[in-house]
């Protein structure tokens, strides 16, 4: 449903989309994550058309997104990043001018946003102008109209950044259920990585490209034996000994817990080591043992090894 081949996107001299290929089939949900600035949202913008590519091609459904633009777009239904509907409108009014700017007459429109209401559970306030909205609602309201005209291609723009954990997890049980129901091909860009793990497919982006891609699950197997939990006091004493060993990568906070990425094959030396070190220096350690990664761990070893790589070549 969704083909891209060797996309190029430059804004003076930031190349914010660098040779990107990607393709998303029907009834998948392929998930983009990477640091502000990695170019997803110009990717976002380039697949819908909102932007026109430098170089390259985007196909939508077969067709051609430069030479058949308008009917390519008919398949889309596009979230942006920032709240962009009509504040002074109501919920209804605002289905009602997209639909019918998307050519839908009004026996399919009004009884289409009725059952997309229903869908995102605000059928209860359609008199409601959206500037009153709470952010959850303003969410799942531009989720309705980027339904309206049954799209089979939903490009969502980091949908539920800024909201509370209970719509993040209502927006995504509605995410879930159009794609088992309808078959829709979803992108989503998204800073939380618990919302990666959600996705059939991740995309690892940075400074315009795609570094890695596979299911959570092989990515995450990419540091199997590599990650170590340590708890202990005091925090910063075992976490200056865990940096300063010649076996360890990275040294990462997770609450009142580090994580330790190790090299290869190092991880019961590791241990030992640092449970020496550290009782040596009257330190107390609570726990330290290999845990399976997840994915804030897979992230953040790409983008170190990006990093390292361009180091390594200037």
């Amino acid at each position: 449903m969704i083909f891209a081949r060797e996309l190029h996107k430059s804004f003076g001299r930031t190349h914010a989309v660098n040779n990107v290929n990607l393709q998303v089939g029907a009834g998948e949900i392929y998930g983009l994550v990477g640091p502000d600035g990695a170019g997803k949202t110009t990717l976002l913008r380039l697949l819908c058309g909102v932007l026109h590519p430098d170089q390259g091609e985007v196909k939508l459904g077969g067709m051609d997104m430069t030479q058949q633009a308008d009917e390519a777009r008919q398949l889309i239904g596009y979230l942006a990043q920032r709240f962009s509907l009509y504040e002074d409108l109501t919920i209804m009014e605002n289905l009602r001018f997209f639909a019918e700017v998307r050519g839908l007459p009004a026996d399919e429109w009004a009884p289409r946003s009725e059952e997309i209401l229903s869908f995102v559970g605000l059928i209860n306030f359609i008199n409601r102008r959206a500037g009153q909205l709470s952010g959850g609602m303003k969410q799942k309201l531009g989720l309705a109209v980027a339904l309206v005209n049954r799209p089979r291609v939903l490009l969502l723009d980091e949908p539920t950044t800024g909201v509370d954990p209970v719509t993040r997890q209502d927006f995504w049980q509605l995410i879930i259920r159009l794609v088992a129901q309808d078959k829709i091909s979803v992108i989503v860009s998204t800073p939380y990585m618990d919302e990666a793990s959600r996705c059939m497919r991740l995309g690892f982006m940075n400074q315009g490209q795609i570094l890695l891609e596979g299911s959570p699950g092989d990515l995450r197997n990419r540091l199997n034996g590599q990650v170590l939990e340590l708890r202990g006091q005091p925090l910063p004493l075992i976490r200056r000994e865990a940096a300063l060993d010649s076996g360890v990568e990275d040294v990462q906070m997770f609450g009142e817990r580090l994580h330790l990425r190790v090299k290869p094959g190092q991880a019961e030396t590791v241990m030992e080591r640092l449970t020496s070190a550290i009782q040596k220096q009257n330190g107390t350690i609570n726990e330290l043992r290999p845990i399976a990664p997840q994915m804030e761990d897979v992230f953040i070893a790409l983008l170190q090894n990006k990093n390292n790589g361009k180091d390594k070549a200037a």
